[in-house]
C-alpha cells in the first residue's frame, strides 16, 4: 500500500518529462518507417542537376574534323560564315576546308594577305576582283598570294590593272599546278601569258577578255606568243573583245589537244586562223563564233573537225547556206546547233535541210533571225528523231503551218520556245495533240496569241507548263480600261531564254530609248487621245465639285 502511494505520489514535473521522452521515441520510430516522397530530391541531386543545366553538351565534339569539313562543304558561303562564328574549332575547320575564295582585290588587300591565307591555307580556287573606280592590287600582293597558295589550280582576275607581266611571271613560277586561268580588264600582255604557258604545264583552260596589254597602242609592239609546255595540255580557249586577238592565233593553232574554242567580238579576219587550226587539229568538239568576221571559208575549214558536237554561229553576217551545208555534210555528230542569222537572210532552208538530212543525232536547235519554212522543218523533224529542245525567234516565216508541222513530226520534243513570230492561237492549238513528250512551252511577243489558248492548253494537257507573254502594249491598254475597279488580269511573265531568246537587232542607243518610251507611254497607241483627255478632264471636274460641296 505504501508502495502504491509512492508511485501515485510522483511529482507532476517528473511525469511531464517521462511523457515527452516517450513521445519523442515513438515519433522517431514512425519517421524512420515512412519512405521519402518521389518529388523531393536531396541537396546533392539538385546540385548535380544545376551543374548539368549550366554546362551545355557539344554533340560535335566526338565528330572528326574531316566529317565536319565535309558538312561545311555542302553549305552556302553565307552559312559557312555563320558556322565559323560558333566556336574556335569550327572557325579552324571551316578555314582549313575552304577551297574556293573570292576577294575584293583593292590595294588595301596587301596587308591582309598573310592573315587571310594563314586561316584559308587550303584554297585551290581564287578570284580577285577590283572595281574600275578603285586601285587594284599590284605585283607584290599577287606574288605574296602565290607563295601562300602554291597548290592553286584556278585563278580569276577581274579589273586588276596594276598587275604587270612581272607579277604574272612570278605567279606562274610559284603556282605550277594551275589548270585554269581567266583574266579580264587587266593590263599585262603577252609576256605574262608566255610565262604562264611555259611554267604551268598542267594548264587546261584559258579565258582572256579585254586584255589591254596585247593591244598595240603606239607605245610598243606586243611580243609574239611563244608555245610553251602547256600547249599539250590545253583543252579550252576563250577569247572575248580583243582588239588584237589574232596575236593569239599561234596558241590556237599549236594546241594539239584543243577541244573547245570560243571567239567572241574579236577584231580582224579569222578565216586564215580557222583554216590553219583545222589542218593541224581536227579534234575540236565545241566551237563558238559570235560577232566575228568569218565567212564560208572559215566554216568550210571547221568542217574538217569531224568530231564536232556543239556549234554556235551568232551574228556572223558573212556566213551563208554554203558554209552550213559544208559543216553538215562532214560533222555528222552535231548535237547542239545555235544559229543567229541577224536577219541577213543568208541562212535558210537550204542549209537547214542539209543539217536535218546529215545530223540525225541533233538534240538542240536554236534559230534566231533565220527564216525557215515548213519544208526544212519537216526534214529536221523527220530525220532528227531525238530532237528535244527547239527555239524559234524573230522569224518572219514561222507561222501556224510551221507550228503544226512541228507538233505532228517532233515526237521527242520536250521544250519549245517561240519569240516574235507571226503565229496565232491556231498554231498553238495543234500542240494540244502533238509532241507527246512536250513539257514546257515559252511564247513571247507573238501578238496574235491570246490568253484564252493558254487556259485551254492547261485544261487539255495538265502536265504541260506554258509561259505566255503577249504584246506589252495590249496588256497596258487592258489594264487602263478597267476603270470599274475590278480585278486586273495579270499577264504571265516569260522567264529569260538566255541566248535563245536574245534580241537579234543590232545594238544601239536608239532601240533602248524607243523601248523605254514605249514601256512608259505605249498605252496611248491605238487609242483616242481626245477621248482620253476629255475623260481625264471630266474626272478632275467631278472631284473638284464634290470637294466644294
Amino acid at each position: 500500500m505504501g508502495q502504491a502511494l509512492s508511485v501515485t505520489g510522483r511529482s507532476p514535473e517528473l511525469t511531464r518529462r517521462h511523457t515527452t521522452s516517450s513521445s519523442r521515441r515513438r515519433t522517431s520510430r514512425l519517421t524512420d518507417k515512412i519512405p521519402p516522397k518521389k518529388n523531393q530530391a536531396t541537396n546533392t541531386e539538385r546540385s548535380a542537376e544545376n551543374n548539368a543545366s549550366t554546362s551545355p553538351c557539344d554533340f560535335t565534339s566526338d565528330l572528326p574534323d574531316e566529317c565536319l569539313a565535309h558538312i561545311f562543304q555542302s553549305l552556302t558561303s553565307g552559312d559557312r560564315k555563320s558556322c565559323s562564328l560558333v566556336c574556335k574549332r569550327w572557325l579552324k575547320v571551316e578555314g582549313q576546308s575552304r577551297q574556293r575564295l573570292s576577294l575584293n582585290a583593292q590595294s588595301e588587300l596587301f596587308s591582309h594577305v598573310p592573315s587571310l591565307f594563314s586561316r584559308f591555307d587550303s584554297v585551290t580556287k581564287l578570284a580577285l576582283r577590283c572595281d574600275r573606280r578603285s586601285i587594284s592590287i599590284g605585283d607584290d600582293a599577287l606574288v605574296l598570294v602565290s607563295l601562300r597558295c602554291r597548290n592553286l589550280s584556278r585563278l580569276k582576275l577581274r579589273g586588276c590593272r596594276e598587275i604587270t607581266d612581272l607579277g604574272i611571271a612570278a605567279f606562274a613560277l610559284n603556282c605550277k599546278n594551275l589548270k585554269k586561268l581567266s583574266c579580264g580588264s587587266c593590263d599585262f600582255g603577252t609576256k605574262g601569258l608566255n610565262s604562264v604557258l611555259e611554267y604551268c604545264s598542267l594548264l587546261e583552260e584559258i579565258s582572256i577578255k579585254r586584255l589591254r596589254g596585247i593591244n598595240d597602242n603606239g607605245r610598243e609592239a606586243a611580243d609574239p606568243i611563244v608555245l610553251g609546255a602547256s600547249t599539250n595540255s590545253l583543252r579550252s580557249i576563250c577569247l572575248k573583245e580583243l582588239y588584237n586577238g589574232q596575236l593569239l592565233g599561234p596558241l590556237i593553232i599549236g594546241s594539239k589537244n584543243l577541244r573547245t574554242l570560243k571567239l567572241i567580238k574579236c577584231m580582224g579576219d579569222w578565216d586564215n586562223v580557222l583554216n590553219l587550226m583545222a589542218n593541224s587539229n581536227n579534234g575540236l568538239i565545241e566551237i563558238h563564233l559570235e560577232r566575228l568576221q568569218v565567212s564560208d571559208i572559215g566554216l568550210s575549214a571547221i568542217s574538217n573537225c569531224v568530231n564536232l558536237e556543239i556549234l554556235h554561229i551568232v551574228k556572223a553576217p558573212e556566213c551563208s547556206n554554203l558554209g552550213i551545208v559544208s559543216i553538215s555534210e562532214r560533222c555528222r555528230l552535231l548535237r547542239k546547233v545555235h544559229i543567229d542569222g541577224w536577219r541577213t537572210n543568208r541562212i535558210g532552208d537550204e542549209g537547214l535541210i542539209a543539217l536535218g538530212k546529215n545530223c540525225s543525232q541533233l538534240l538542240e536547235l536554236v534559230l534566231i533571225g533565220v527564216n525557215p519554212t515548213a519544208l526544212s522543218l519537216e526534214v529536221i523533224a523527220s530525220n532528227c528523231r531525238n530532237l528535244e529542245r527547239l527555239a524559234l525567234c524573230s522569224s518572219e516565216t514561222i507561222q501556224d503551218a510551221e507550228i503544226s508541222c512541228i507538233a505532228s513530226k517532233c515526237v521527242a520534243l520536250k521544250k519549245l520556245c517561240i519569240k516574235s513570230c507571226p503565229i496565232s492561237d491556231i498554231g498553238l492549238e495543234a500542240l494540244a495533240w502533238g509532241c507527246p513528250n512536250l513539257v514546257k512551252i515559252k511564247v513571247k511577243k507573238c501578238r496574235e496569241v491570246t490568253h484564252e489558248i493558254l487556259e485551254w492548253l492547261r485544261v487539255r494537257r495538265q502536265s504541260l507548263v506554258v509561259n505566255l507573254d503577249v504584246d506589252e502594249i495590249e496588256a497596258v491598254d487592258a489594264a487602263s480600261n478597267s476603270d470599274s475597279g475590278g480585278a486586273q488580269e495579270d499577264g504571265l511573265e516569260l522567264p529569260s531564254m538566255d541566248n535563245q531568246a536574245a534580241d537579234v537587232r543590232a545594238p544601239g542607243r536608239r532601240n533602248g530609248l524607243s523601248s523605254l518610251f514605249m514601256a512608259k507611254f505605249g498605252f496611248l497607241k491605238g487609242r483616242n487621245i481626245a477621248a482620253f483627255a476629255l475623260r481625264r478632264w471630266s474626272s478632275v471636274n467631278g472631284n473638284a465639285n464634290s470637294s466644294s460641296k
